[in-house]
């Protein structure tokens, strides 16, 4: 699979029904599961936030599999740009709401 081996890293906005349903813990299961290193965390505008670092295939499954998100999840959008690969932790977190 070509480009499988390049690392990048995405910054998520996910939108939707996506707070109270459990959407931050699925992320961080599913996301360590695939072995991504990175965060999520809810937003006060009601948004969830993550940024995901890993092969580009990895990544770009990870970024599919979140417009579905948990049972309970109503995603709207999914908003991916690029971002910096410094500061990225290893391993996947849950931070606090910002």
């Amino acid at each position: 699979m070509s480009g499988h081996g390049q690392i990048v890293t995405v910054h998520l906005r996910i939108e939707g029904k996506v707070q109270g349903v459990w959407y931050r813990a699925w992320t961080e299961k599913a996301a360590a599961a695939l072995g991504l290193d990175g965060w999520v965390r809810n937003r006060q505008d009601g948004t969830v936030e993550a940024v995901l670092k890993g092969p580009a295939a990895v990544v770009e499954q990870m970024v599919t599999a979140c417009h579905d998100g948990p049972t309970d999840a109503r995603v709207t959008a999914v908003i991916a740009t690029p971002a910096p690969h410094e500061d990225v932790p290893a391993g996947f977190h849950r931070r606090a709401t910002l």
